[in-house]
């Protein structure tokens, strides 16, 4: 029976990538110049951790970050931004989380749309992913594009792989 894998991963590679770009933009501005700053990517816990000395610098830095994330192909939505926090000496911290994976919600959202569109698929969760079976390639093909059309609703950024006939 013909199927394929929802999931939702990100590139970590292109995420370090983006990080140290704006680390280089953030070090050349004049406006960064002479101020305590740092941004941090652990690619172990894949999380983004970044400090300033003040609120208006740690929105930039955030927005920095943000400019080269998408312009490496990474989706704003894989990024779980955390609250802002002291972290003594008058300085403010902030966390981002890349997330990989479907979260359990998520793809119980996924399901019950691809339910509710009364194509004659299964899906199921499977760890991670969501495995989607049919009779016709042409089914899939459907819950794909419908898929698509709703990720802008989901918040995440979908892929489609393991495509099998």
């Amino acid at each position: 029976m013909p199927s394929f894998d929802v999931v939702s991963e990100v590139n970590v590679q292109e995420v370090d990538n983006a990080v140290n770009q704006a680390q280089k933009e953030i070090q050349a501005r004049y406006d960064f110049k002479g101020t305590k700053f740092d941004l941090t990517f652990d690619r172990a816990s894949t999380e983004i951790k970044m400090s300033a000395d003040a609120e208006s610098r740690l929105e930039s830095i955030l927005d920095i970050l943000n400019s080269k994330l998408l312009k490496r192909g990474i989706e704003l939505g894989a990024i779980e931004i955390g609250k802002r926090e002291p972290a003594g000496g008058m300085m403010l911290k902030q966390s981002l989380k890349v997330k990989q994976g479907l979260e359990q919600d998520k793809a119980k959202q996924i399901v019950k749309i691809i339910k509710d569109s009364k194509l004659k698929v299964e899906a199921q969760i499977q760890d991670k992913q969501l495995r989607v079976t049919g009779k016709k390639i042409d089914d899939l093909q459907e819950v794909i594009a419908l898929l698509k059309v709703q990720q802008n609703q989901l918040k995440i950024p979908l892929q489609f792989v393991n495509m099998r006939s």
